[in-house]
């Protein structure tokens, strides 16, 4: 029998999408020689920082083929905020496991009826454990509900569980599920059990979801036993739990812009002390801001065209000065070509416009937002990257605009370069306090502020600090995504059909 106190109520654990990843190929290489080969994939991943790959697991085997369509899933941990390079490898092995997954959760209420009475002086106190079955025959618990004190005929709490943690997504895997009489101590005394399986408890309520509880050791021992009560299904609800996965697979599309801060306090960008210094063996602090969150953000846009914006220069030819003026030169159509366009764009005005100020955040959340406010119908999101050096002149004008801002599509990453103070910008992130601006409120918080120093990473590793960033600055924006989508009401729209290879119709001439 599994411990009781295995469980602990006070774990916790970062909440992540679970992706599932199927694999299948056509053409391997033969490497059977009287028969085609018995392909298994193998996939391996890297940790941020270390080159050292891991396996994460392996499909079935299957025998006899060429072009497998693996049954295994893999099922990953997804977070949107970070890169995880993975590796397909692929071997000619025997071995087989299928497995199945869901991302649904059920919404789960039971009743208790003439449990034995186990408290010398009242009634039990009695509660549940549910236990999910592993591909080895052992059982992991799953669930607790609460105690319900001194009664043989308990009504427990509805709670809900994932159907991955109830069953791993198989429908007719065995359910456990102990009775227990709760004790102070926590000797808790064993009722009985009974086992079922998800297909079984998806009928609902019904004579099929009424469960006598067995104590084998009574039963072993007792000739006349025949229960230690019975234990009944009240409801049963399927809620689909809808993920910022499920809306890119339906095709929302998530749509980057970039703003530069061209401000003087930056420094002249031929000067290494420069915070815009072209290094020609190594990146800027601009630049690797761009290059952290712009390669992680650019494979959620199928176009991968992004606008590219500065702020607080000079402009030629006649040196007016611009808060929202287009890297590449052209106001009608500032889109860049991938985070490389983005980056040589960036190079390019350093050489054709003078830093000059002040730092006004509002004009670019503006323009972001005039176009975020023409689209609310879920099928695209707006996402801007401010990296800026100084203390913002503008607080007034940002604080409205980003109160406008949070009814929209949208959200605001700020990255903070250089050694300033950032005070100010910790007031416009609003997780402790709701920003607001002349006594309105924002709808919710669209705005992640990171100071870029806190990432540098001691040793000089580059790739390191630019992981740390992009993991803390994009943790953030599928929350805020999703919560745009539950005020809206807006639901993801299906996933297309996956992709199926088209099948050859070989011909033989008779």
């Amino acid at each position: 029998m599994a411990s009781v106190g295995d469980f602990n109520v006070l774990s916790s654990s970062i909440p992540a999408t679970k992706v599932e990843l199927s694999v299948s190929c056509r053409n391997l290489l033969d490497r059977d020689t009287f028969s085609k080969s018995d392909p298994i994939c193998v996939l391996y991943t890297q940790a941020i920082g270390n080159k050292e790959w891991r396996e994460f697991g392996r499909t079935e085997v299957i025998d006899n083929t060429l072009n497998p369509d693996f049954v295994r899933k893999f099922i990953m941990d997804y977070f949107f905020e970070e890169r995880e390079n993975l590796r397909f490898d692929f071997y000619d092995v025997d071995s087989k496991s299928p497995n199945l997954s869901k991302h649904d959760s059920v919404l789960m209420q039971f009743c208790a009826n003439k449990l034995d009475k186990k408290d010398f002086f009242g009634k039990s106190d009695p509660f549940l454990v549910f236990h999910r079955s592993n591909e080895d025959g052992s059982f992991t618990i799953c669930h607790k509900t609460e105690v319900v004190k001194n009664t043989l005929n308990p009504v427990w709490q509805a709670f809900k569980i994932s159907v991955r943690a109830l069953c791993n997504g198989d429908y007719d895997r065995t359910i456990k599920v102990e009775v227990y009489d709760w004790d102070r101590d926590g000797s808790h005394d064993f009722i009985g059990e009974f086992t079922t399986s998800y297909r079984e408890l998806s009928r609902g309520q019904s004579q099929f979801n009424v469960y006598e509880v067995i104590n084998p050791k009574k039963k072993g021992k007792k000739k006349k036993y025949v229960n230690s009560g019975t234990v009944t299904l009240l409801s049963f609800l399927i809620e689909t739990e809808v993920s910022f996965l499920d809306y890119i697979k339906g095709g929302t599309q998530i749509n980057f812009t970039v703003a530069i801060d061209f401000t003087a306090s930056n420094g002249n960008p031929s000067q290494p002390t420069s915070l815009h210094y072209m290094n020609p063996y190594q990146l800027n602090a601009y630049g690797m801001a761009l290059r952290a969150v712009g390669e992680i953000i650019q494979d959620y846009d199928s176009d991968k065209m992004f606008p590219a914006l500065g702020f607080g220069a000079r402009l030629p030819p006649d040196g007016r000065v611009s808060h929202e003026f287009a890297l590449n030169g052209n106001p009608q159509n500032p889109y860049c070509h991938g985070i490389d366009g983005v980056m040589e764009a960036y190079y390019r005005s350093l050489k054709c416009v003078q830093l000059y100020g002040p730092t006004n955040f509002a004009p670019v959340i503006n323009h972001v937002a005039r176009y975020a406010a023409s689209v609310k119908d879920g099928s695209q999101y707006f996402v801007l990257l401010i990296v800026t050096d100084g203390v913002i002149s503008d607080m007034a004008q940002t604080k409205e605009s980003i109160v406008n801002a949070s009814k929209l599509p949208m959200s605001i990453i700020i990255v903070g370069v250089g050694p300033a103070e950032f005070d100010a910008m910790e007031e416009l992130d609003g997780d402790v306090v709701r920003i607001s601006s002349r006594g309105r409120f924002a709808e919710r918080d669209i705005v992640q502020f990171v100071p870029f120093r806190d990432y540098i990473d001691r040793s000089g590793n580059h790739v390191l600090s630019m992981a740390r960033l992009a993991k803390d600055v994009l943790a953030e924006i599928p929350e805020q995504f999703l919560s745009y989508m539950r005020v809206r009401g807006i639901k993801p729209s299906p996933a297309p059909p996956p992709y199926t290879p088209p099948i050859h119709v070989l011909q033989t001439q008779i």
